[in-house]
């Protein structure tokens, strides 16, 4: 029996951008279960836009069905896995790009660096990274090309009197200088790497394993910033907010290598987006927390 399509799912229902997707959805879900041979073997899951089913393929083997809706951050996921090949990330066991459908090996979801210690969940998320920024592969968005256009858009904020006029230009400033930069472009990034996108492995050889990428062709020091913005209350909690942000920064690099500049810098502009899509991308009610959470964040790591 294929479990039912979990809550947190269905209600998107209303959303035009989910209404076609979910209503297909118990129809897709049966065909790859049948075409596919798999067998369910658990509660139904969900990300914040995939529905994954835990199931056993043809030969009893443990694996989990990955279903997406449509959305282009998505669009190469299958591409990324598929060019890791288990090598700090989930491993892919069969892919349906025109159905948005993955067949992934199972990971244990109950394990994940949200139950560590701040620096030491920072430091695991961080020592994937040798494993995941391999070179490009050409089907990629690359860094540059968003870069370039964020730049131009950035401007939008210099007028908003919820942002600072010199953070927008700082940030503006270092998005033109890294749309041109040669370094900007080149490595398999993630993107979206922080702690509820690394799981436990079940192989017993690999104690981590990332999930789901939102790939590009970049610069690996683009992809420090989503350690920051998340686990914000632990942040908050210290009361000294520039020093735990900077102490997150220091710890990746450390066991990174990576140029602190250069991801202080990639942060800057990571979190000024972020203030882009709220503010002028998002609805008519932004989230003023975030909004202020991205602007002192961009200011801690200010030179």
């Amino acid at each position: 029996m294929i479990e039912a399509i979990p809550d947190g799912l269905t209600r998107n229902h209303g959303d035009p951008k989910w209404d076609e997707w979910l209503d297909r959805l118990p129809k897709l879900i049966k065909e790859l279960v049948g075409e596919w041979g798999l067998r369910p073997d658990g509660p139904a899951m969900h990300g914040a836009a995939a529905y994954v089913l835990p199931v056993r393929d043809a030969q009893g083997q443990l694996a989990a069905l990955k279903i997406t809706m449509p959305h282009p951050e998505a669009d190469h996921e299958h591409l990324a896995l598929r060019t890791w090949d288990g090598n700090g990330a989930i491993r892919l066991l069969r892919a349906d790009p025109r159905r948005w459908a993955m067949l992934l090996e199972r990971a244990d979801a109950t394990k994940d660096p949200n139950q560590l210690p701040i620096t030491d969940a920072c430091e695991t998320v961080a020592e994937l990274y040798a494993n995941l920024h391999v070179p490009a592969i050409p089907q990629l968005i690359k860094l540059s090309d968003a870069t370039a256009g964020w730049a131009d858009r950035l401007t939008s904020l210099l007028d908003h009197r919820a942002v600072p006029r010199r953070l927008v230009e700082h940030a503006t400033a270092l998005a033109r200088e890294f749309a041109t930069d040669p370094d900007t472009d080149g490595r398999l990034i993630h993107t979206d790497l922080h702690f509820d996108n690394v799981l436990g492995s079940l192989r017993g050889k690999e104690e981590w394993l990332a999930i789901d990428p939102k790939p590009m062709s970049g610069d690996p020091a683009y992809e420090v910033a989503p350690l920051l913005w998340n686990r914000w209350d632990e942040a908050v909690a210290t009361g000294d907010l520039r020093n735990a942000v900077l102490d997150r920064i220091y710890t990746v690099v450390d066991a990174t290598g990576l140029d602190e500049d250069r991801v202080r810098d990639w942060v800057i502009v990571r979190e000024l987006v972020n203030v882009l899509w709220a503010l002028v991308d998002g609805d008519k009610s932004p989230d003023d927390d975030w909004v202020t959470q991205s602007i002192v964040i961009a200011k801690a790591a200010q030179r």
